[in-house]
């Protein structure tokens, strides 16, 4: 796991880009630009949590080192270190891998 200089706050959640391998697809490469950007990463870090109407705190449904499929467009892409993180709403995550 990274030692991230993030910390998220809140229901959020801190998730590094999961290394993709290159493909080739009938004997044509096929350039980094024309690919789909991959939506799978690995849970770095967790928020401080919410609370619920009455001051209950609402467990994550992740954990650190979870690897997990997100929404395209939903949460904030950070650069740090050279590593490519994003920071979501744990709602936009979509489902665990594995």
């Amino acid at each position: 796991m990274a030692d991230a200089k993030i910390k998220p706050l809140g229901d959020r959640v801190l998730l590094e880009l999961k290394e993709s391998t290159e493909e080739m697809r009938g004997g044509i490469y096929i350039p980094d630009s024309a690919k789909e950007k991959p939506q799978e990463y690995t849970v770095i870090a967790l928020g401080t949590g919410k609370n619920d109407d009455n001051g209950n705190k609402i467990p994550f449904d992740v954990k650190v080192g979870d690897i997990v499929l997100t929404s395209r467009y939903g949460g904030t892409e950070v650069k740090v270190d050279g590593k490519e993180y994003k920071v979501v709403n744990q709602e936009d995550i979509l489902a665990i891998v594995g």
